[in-house]
């Protein structure tokens, strides 16, 4: 069955890297567009991606790599956007060709800035994809781990579950578990949201506070993030599920966590500017958190973890003003 489905991974970073090296797994041949021909050359000559997970060999009989992201539509049933959500609408930009009739899963974890929308609302509205067709693949997993083939998690969210099922199948192997949900906006914000946290505990690993507060930071974040998604898109859903808590976990205390690493830099006393400069990586949480703050003013759920992010990274507060003030918030 998994042979009869096409698959194209559109993006080539450490994520899409990792996606397509799960999906050769069950797949005889799937199709990987990535903008960078540099790195297409090497990955036909080299069998590796040259700027990300470079230990993954593949495979490249199965690969039908291509700079031409019209031609990956076209080859493909499924298409798996992979790309920062700061660059989709500009690689969006570039089609010619139908995308009414794909099947799109987001492995996005952010917000599209032109429209401040999340990937699935933004395929919707933007596209007129129907809901059934649009799907996320969530955490909590990490690219480095899945380059270890280290045991992982995926939470697959879609509308429709025989879709969620085709994609968790395409995706599960020895050292891949993949899950189902019907939440596919609860688990998109969530993606979303943990990367702001994990920003937050980044800072103050930076600002020297310790693993008690981190602790702190942690558990009131995940009831932070319920009340948001609450207020997004009211429905039965367990925020203590690996979807939700297991991948704002991962993601405020690994060392993988490029959010993490961007809000430690900001703690010890980098600018915004001079961080991204020396991550080789985008950090989804920096544009994430002006979209989560804006969204708030609608909403009015008290988010006293992305107002501080928000405040030190876009009002230009001082991050241990601001975090001081954050610890007689938190309990």
């Amino acid at each position: 069955m998994a042979d009869k489905l096409k698959f194209a991974v559109i993006g080539g970073g450490s994520w899409a890297t990792a996606i397509a090296k799960m999906l050769c797994v069950n797949q005889k041949e799937i199709c990987w567009y990535m903008r960078n021909e540099v790195a297409i050359d090497h990955l036909k000559s080299y069998k590796h991606n040259p700027n990300y997970l470079s230990s993954v060999e593949f495979d490249t009989s199965k690969l039908v790599l291509t700079s031409d992201i019209n031609e990956a539509i076209q080859y493909a049933d499924y298409l798996i956007f992979a790309i920062p959500s700061a660059f989709l609408e500009g690689e969006l930009s570039k089609i010619t060709v139908p995308l009414k009739d794909k099947i799109i899963f987001s492995a996005i974890k952010g917000i599209v800035p032109e429209t401040s929308l999340i990937v699935g609302e933004h395929f919707h509205i933007q596209y007129d994809i129907p809901y059934y067709n649009i799907g996320v693949i969530t955490g909590p997993c990490h690219a480095e781990e899945v380059a270890l083939e280290r045991l992982s998690y995926l939470t697959i969210a879609c509308g429709d579950p025989d879709k969620a099922k085709k994609v968790a199948e395409n995706l599960s192997g020895n050292y891949i578990k993949a899950k189902i949900s019907d939440d596919i906006i609860g688990t998109e914000y969530a993606a979303m949201l943990k990367n702001i946290y994990s920003i937050a505990a980044g800072i103050a690993h930076g600002l020297g506070y310790g693993d008690n507060f981190q602790s702190v930071i942690m558990s009131n974040a995940i009831r932070e993030m319920k009340k948001f998604i609450k207020k997004v898109h009211k429905m039965k859903r367990n925020i203590n599920d690996s979807a939700y808590l297991g991948d704002l976990l991962v993601t405020g205390y690994s060392i993988f966590s490029r959010n993490r690493m961007f809000g430690n830099m900001i703690g010890k006393g980098y600018t915004v500017k001079s961080a991204m400069m020396e991550m080789s990586m985008v950090a989804e949480g920096y544009y994430a958190v002006k979209s989560a703050y804006k969204l708030n003013q609608g909403y009015g759920a008290k988010t006293p973890i992305i107002d501080a992010v928000y405040q030190i990274l876009y009002e230009g507060k001082e991050a241990k003003a601001v975090f001081k003030k954050l610890t007689e918030e938190l309990d």
